[in-house]
């Protein structure tokens, strides 16, 4: 007789505990370079390669809660272009401001770690960014990438910052604190943000010298790495940095792309509807509505076609 019954469902997938999480990083590190907890809050995995390193940096629980894998970020495309990789991870909202970090960051400068590579890059976003700049001194000469930066959070220097709270107590003097400071011996410092997040740009002003290379991202807020994993552009761009191909003309053409995003789209029509230009949007909604269904914009256009009319 036929089994006409369902055909049994797959077990289910038993969620990574966060001690197996950290046991299989211990092993990677063996087998690959290393792994070393910093202290309670911060842990550093080294995945040796090519003659490139890049130096990641980002908060653990959101690598601990993404994707299956719940690699560094980037853990996959550094690797996979044959660059060895230092992933940096904080616990916490940390800035990486304590001591367990700035010590390690000695050890391995002291060590001649950093000189055993070719090219030597720092990346980072928000926090991570801060940290990619403050760090990199660690390493004169190196490549820094930041996207959305802060320059420090010292409320001597930084008392309009109103962001962050939480790390406002920590220490941002002393070893790696000043991040434009630290930056005056790398390499390029290509340093991304949006100039009409005023928060943004006043930690971007802090930044001067002529290795400086900033692209203005408007529109596009503090979660710019987001959006431009959404656009498919955040692999070049980094590529562009780390072989020393992207210029600005490249950059901005590949930030077109934004057109086309729906959030992007969202956030312009938000945008034009607190600068109240009624005939603005009406212009803008059309010129989305031309490329996609999105009744959102069309309700937001006949609500400014109704204002303007006589």
């Amino acid at each position: 007789m036929n089994d006409q019954s369902s055909p049994p469902a797959e077990p289910a997938v038993e969620p990574i505990t966060r001690d197996a999480w950290r046991q299989n990083l211990h092993q990677i590190g063996d087998d690959e370079g290393f792994y070393e907890e910093l202290g309670a809050q911060h842990t550093a995995l080294f995945v040796e390669r090519g003659e490139t390193l890049i130096v990641t940096f980002e908060n653990l629980d959101h690598v601990y809660e993404r994707g299956d894998d719940k690699m560094p970020w980037g853990y996959d495309f550094v690797t996979s272009r044959g660059w060895s990789m230092l992933g940096m991870m904080a616990h916490d909202w940390t800035w990486y401001r304590d001591r367990d970090v700035l010590d390690f960051f000695d050890r391995l400068r002291n060590d001649g770690f950093f000189q055993k590579f070719d090219k030597v890059v720092f990346y980072g976003a928000s926090m991570g960014a801060y940290a990619a700049a403050a760090f990199s001194a660690a390493a004169p000469g190196a490549t820094v990438i930041c996207i959305s930066p802060q320059a420090t959070l010292d409320r001597e220097v930084a008392g309009w910052e109103t962001r962050y709270r939480k790390a406002w107590r920590r220490n941002f003097n002393g070893r790696y604190g000043y991040a434009p400071d630290m930056v005056a011996h790398a390499g390029a410092v290509h340093l991304f943000y949006d100039p009409r997040a005023s928060l943004d740009a006043m930690h971007a002003a802090l930044f001067r010298g002529p290795n400086i290379h900033k692209y203005r991202c408007r529109f596009m807020g503090h979660r710019i790495a987001s959006l431009w994993l959404q656009l498919g552009i955040l692999k070049p761009v980094v590529e562009g940095c780390v072989d020393g191909s992207l210029t600005g003309p490249g950059f901005y053409s590949l930030l077109r792309r934004r057109r086309e995003n729906p959030r992007f789209q969202k956030e312009m029509l938000q945008m034009l509807e607190a600068a109240d230009r009624p005939r603005f949007l009406i212009r803008y909604c059309k010129a989305v509505l031309n490329r996609r269904r999105a009744p959102h914009f069309r309700n937001a256009m006949k609500r400014a076609e109704a204002r303007i009319k006589p």
